[in-house]
């Protein structure tokens, strides 16, 4: 729309004043405004009442021979805003909204302008459709669809089939739309839903966080071990986003009083993604937890996770034994199941029979017989461990020890001829002896049985677009035993748009691995203490996680207090 100028502005509001879409002394009023304030008569007549946005684009749009409309959400997607660079959008005065083929639709204050339309067909390399759009309205939605994040006032936007794809049936596909009234017609909440875990999937997340408040819904994802907020919808759209996260993982939607678990595969950005679903009632209404399955993700190497060549062969060497009990400890999400798969995966062939018990199975492995726990049904870890050693296992995965019993039959499994994999939920391998002992299990099956203990945590890792040298305090120092070199500097992440201002980017493994040596059985078979175990591995030479993790602080790959955070000694 070219801009108008007061004679410009007369002939407008003359021709509104003529087809009785406002009356002549809301014109003068109108004009008068304009006068002293400036702007556009027509932004005038909207702030004094006398006419709505609609019926005043409509009256534009024939006087100028164009199309338009009033932006709304629903007619724009987020990712077809962005095509066009952020200054050039706010220097042109122009949204893009969507493409169909190889036309691309754009809202424009000036839609008549050929120089504008010329410099947007050489940005994007498709022909440009203008639609005529008022200027209070573009310059609000350019500030929403142009900002470095996704809010929630864009989750209306419509995806396309290859975005996200639930259950090979709940795609939103705009490949064919024609009208922009047609860009409404899908549900609110289930592009709202479609959003999170879009969103959730390309920052790498673990985990979606759905959870009520007093004023809002705040949805959260945890990456790299951390929670950031990523949409804040209104406090009135909870129930609803619940019950569609219900509706996709098959669940109970009219059961709000009691906890559920589901699933969801989905295909997203053309990678087949599994949700575990998990709601629970609070006062404020029902939270729900997504954790995000990624098998792209998965790495089973060894290496990659971390493991040291030293620490690798330790691994290898207990993987290698014909028989025993190999324990993985570390706290929830230190990435105890991607190191059990890593192992399952050197040891896989056509000549073994290795059976898994997991609750619930994460990731699928070709040539392993992977069984889901299913308490319900009464499939529980003891039941179907007993019913494995009937199948002729040869290497059996127990997903976790949880009490006496199931500890109990791997050990006796770990006797009679197998290789029993599984995890304990301790700080560190000392505390693995001392979990078997407090679960009533006697200290002559523990030395005679187990192989080794793997404890593990998972520290961040600097982000190397931030990378900065610093000196930290001296007390920081020798808070962590510091007895390197002093006045050196280490590492650390200033923040930077890539690592959402945290100065991590990704994850690194840190592994402590004791082997049961011959005086390490004696002494469990003596009860001795955890203290006298830590006095016998210091004198042995023994590194603590906590000495291994600071390998990661003189690489300058992590952070004093990155160490501090994940190891306790």
């Amino acid at each position: 729309m070219a801009n108008l100028t007061i004679e410009t502005a007369v002939r407008l509001g003359d021709q509104l004043v003529r087809d009785g879409l406002i009356t002549p002394e809301q014109l003068v009023e109108a004009l008068s405004r304009q006068g002293q304030a400036g702007g556009r008569i027509g932004s005038a007549l909207i702030e004094i009442g006398a006419i709505s946005s609609a019926a005043l684009v409509e009256a534009l749009s024939e006087r100028l021979g164009v199309k338009g409309c009033v932006l709304r959400h629903g007619l724009i997607d987020p990712k077809v805003a962005k095509s066009v660079p952020r200054d050039e959008a706010e220097r042109l005065r122009v949204l893009p909204m969507f493409r169909v083929g190889d036309e691309l639709t754009v809202a424009m204050l000036e839609p008549q302008s050929l120089p504008i339309a010329d410099r947007l067909r050489a940005l994007v390399g498709c022909e440009i459709r203008p639609i005529l759009a008022l200027e209070d309205n573009l310059a609000e939605f350019q500030q929403k669809y142009l900002a470095e994040e996704v809010t929630v006032d864009s989750f209306l936007a419509s995806m396309e089939e290859t975005d996200i794809e639930i259950d090979e049936s709940e795609a939103i596909d705009d490949g064919a739309i024609t009208d922009l009234d047609k860009m409404v017609e899908g549900s609110p909440v289930v592009n709202l839903v479609n959003l999170a875990i879009l969103t959730a999937l390309r920052a790498g997340a673990s985990d979606v966080h759905i959870e009520p408040d007093r004023d809002a819904t705040h949805i959260r994802c945890r990456v790299d071990g951390h929670l950031r907020e990523m949409l804040k919808p209104p406090k009135g759209l909870h129930a609803a986003i619940v019950s569609r996260v219900k509706v996709i993982g098959h669940m109970d939607i009219a059961e709000k009083r009691l906890p559920q678990e589901g699933r969801v595969h989905l295909v997203a950005d053309g990678r087949e993604i599994d949700l575990r679903v998990s709601t629970m009632p609070t006062v404020l209404g029902e939270k729900v937890v997504l954790r995000i399955l990624d098998k792209s993700n998965l790495s089973l190497d060894l290496s990659t996770l971390g493991v040291g060549d030293d620490d690798r062969a330790a691994i290898e060497t207990m993987l290698r034994s014909p028989y025993g009990l190999i324990l993985v400890t570390g706290p929830t999400g230190s990435g105890k199941t991607t190191t059990l798969y890593s192992c399952l995966d050197l040891l896989r062939s056509e000549s073994t029979n290795i059976v898994t018990i997991e609750d619930p199975v994460e990731y699928q492995l070709p040539l392993i017989n992977q069984v889901q726990v299913n308490e319900r049904v009464g499939l529980t870890f003891v039941r179907a461990l007993r019913s494995i050693l009937r199948q002729d296992p040869d290497i059996i995965m127990v997903g976790e020890i949880r009490d006496e019993e199931t500890a109990r039959v791997a050990i006796q499994a770990a006797l009679t001829g197998h290789l029993v994999l599984s995890t304990l939920h301790t700080n560190d391998c000392p505390g693995g002896v001392m979990r078997l002992l407090d679960m009533g299990i006697e200290p002559y099956l523990i030395s005679a049985s187990v192989l080794g203990f793997v404890a593990q945590r998972l520290a961040r890792t600097i982000c190397p677009s931030c990378k900065a040298s610093y000196y930290p305090p001296p007390t920081l120092l020798q808070s962590v035993g510091w007895e390197r070199r002093t006045n050196e500097l280490f590492q650390t992440g200033e923040g930077c748009r890539r690592c959402n201002n945290t100065g991590f980017l990704g994850r690194s493994g840190i592994y402590e691995i004791m082997l049961l040596d011959t005086e390490l059985k004696r002494m469990i078979q003596n009860r001795a203490s955890e203290s006298d175990i830590r006095v016998y591995l210091a004198q042995v030479g023994w590194r603590t996680l906590r000495q291994r993790a600071l390998d990661l602080v003189e690489r300058g790959d992590s952070t004093i207090e990155e160490v501090i955070r994940v190891t306790r000694w």
